[in-house]
């Protein structure tokens, strides 16, 4: 990909063609095959540094229990301190691709988060959106996940197409026992279990090779089985607001927290803790 003036950083371009847009629009989730293969080694050696060091860097989080097999390894909000990560923001595609498919006129970076399951791990991702657990309100908004090992479909990451225009809510989870939090947040309820009845909703996986990516909206529900994984899987997720994301002060804790933001609800995310990357080029 041919580097492109964004307007606010000189980006490489990602050329998206309106049929995917749209299709991530309507769906609220959408797979591009091999979309970054080329940064799968920087961003594996970045989660290596996280792994080698995890109390050095940012909210590390062990989700199985002393006695059980495997590991369930997550951490966020480390891209200042890691380059591999810092890197990828600044100098991939991955701004491009956010604003286009938010149909934004800019992509604003707010943090990442990797993932990682050793072999032996039968701990499931619970069903979640990651829009109750962020301090922020709005509708344009893009993960984009990316797999560093091969996962076959079974224990991949599901998604509810279309669950982001639900206009629903559900409480955050905690992921080492399941348990909700934050339920003094009005106009919310407890998650189900969408495995339990599964024909009644428009659910899918990919099976996925490393540099496959898949973009999914924050309100769009999402989880994994508790298969057990045979080999490592891991993955790197780089999370973008569009032009109409505000900051929303939550009654409880949020994940990120980020108690000395110093905004008021309703003032855009501040751009001096969370980049604008990309702008539509006039």
């Amino acid at each position: 990909m041919a580097a492109a003036r964004s307007g606010t950083l000189e980006v490489p371009h990602f050329d998206v063609s309106a049929d995917r847009v749209d299709a991530y629009q309507r769906d609220g989730v959408l797979l591009l095959k091999d979309a970054f293969g080329d940064w799968v080694p920087r961003l594996r050696r970045g989660l290596e540094r996280n792994l080698a060091a995890p109390q050095a860097y940012r909210f590390p989080a062990e989700s199985t229990r002393p006695g059980e097999p495997g590991r369930f390894f997550d951490s966020y909000c480390n891209w200042p301190l890691i380059p591999e990560y810092r890197d990828f923001v600044f100098h991939s595609a991955a701004a491009s691709l956010a604003g286009q498919a938010m149909g934004s006129g800019r992509a604003q970076f707010f943090h990442e988060h990797v993932f990682m399951k050793e072999p032996g791990t039968q701990r499931a991702t619970p069903w979640h959106q990651d829009l109750p657990y962020y301090c922020l309100s709005g509708e344009q908004s893009v993960s984009i996940y990316i797999a560093l090992e091969a996962v076959e479909q079974a224990l991949a990451v599901h998604y509810i197409r279309g669950s982001h225009r639900w206009n629903k809510l559900y409480y955050p989870k905690v992921w080492l026992d399941g348990g909700d939090f934050n339920v003094d947040d009005p106009g919310m309820s407890s998650i189900p279990d969408f495995f339990a009845g599964p024909d009644d909703y428009d659910i899918v996986s990919w099976a996925l090779q490393p540099g496959d990516t898949v973009l999914f909206n924050f309100k769009t529900v999402h989880g994994t089985t508790d298969g057990i994984n045979t080999r490592r899987r891991s993955a790197f997720s780089s999370r973008w607001l569009g032009d109409d994301i505000r900051y929303l002060d939550r009654p409880g804790e949020t994940s990120p927290p980020f108690p000395d933001i110093g905004l008021q609800p309703g003032e855009r995310m501040r751009e001096d803790w969370f980049p604008v990357i990309w702008r539509r080029p006039a």
